[in-house]
């Protein structure tokens, strides 16, 4: 069983934000695969299905991007699954908004949630899909830029990387985090 975390913020006044799109991952798998992304437990919204053949439990925390461990560590323990069973879909800005980057392991980078994650899992090697949203303008705030919305010029690029996110989990759970990384990196 794989749990696939996407981090955002919950709430009607962060939906579209940059810091979401790891949320609009998981709503894009959730409408491929028609699972229900509905319950609430362990401090988010959680769904159950099958992605590749794979048992799956989608997950959005709850908890703001800050706490996002505190959901994670709750759902791996529930469902007694290890570091090697967890896939992070998140924001990055160092890359061009709908571009990808996989990895099998690494640092917070800077990144508030993979750092509660990584605190309160106690490790950084889990994989993780990075989903560009594209850097900062020079003498804008870090958190102005994150919260705020894409213009919408960008969306169909976005709908690209939402497609290639779900194809790059296919792959992560069918073929393996090496494979996903030659393909979509």
């Amino acid at each position: 069983m794989y749990i696939i975390a996407g981090l955002g913020n919950p709430g009607k006044e962060y939906m579209g934000t940059r810091h979401n799109a790891g949320f609009s991952c998981i709503d894009e798998l959730a409408d491929k695969y028609n699972i229900s992304v509905d319950t609430v437990k362990f401090k988010g919204l959680i769904g159950k299905g099958i992605i590749a053949g794979e048992k799956v439990i989608l997950v959005k925390p709850l908890t703001y991007m800050n706490l996002s461990g505190e959901c994670i560590r709750q759902v791996m323990d529930y469902y007694k699954c290890g570091i090697d069973d967890l896939l992070v879909i998140f924001d990055d800005i160092s890359l061009e908004p709908g571009r990808l980057r996989i990895r099998a392991k690494g640092s917070a980078g800077g990144h508030n949630g993979i750092k509660s994650i990584i605190g309160n899992i106690g490790s950084d090697r889990f994989k993780r899909i990075k989903y560009g949203v594209g850097d900062k303008p020079k003498g804008w705030d870090l958190a102005d830029w994150v919260l705020g919305r894409f213009p919408k010029e960008l969306y169909p690029q976005l709908r690209t990387g939402n497609e290639n996110a779900c194809m790059a989990v296919e792959c992560i759970l069918s073929e393996g985090i090496e494979a996903a990384m030659n393909k979509f990196n």
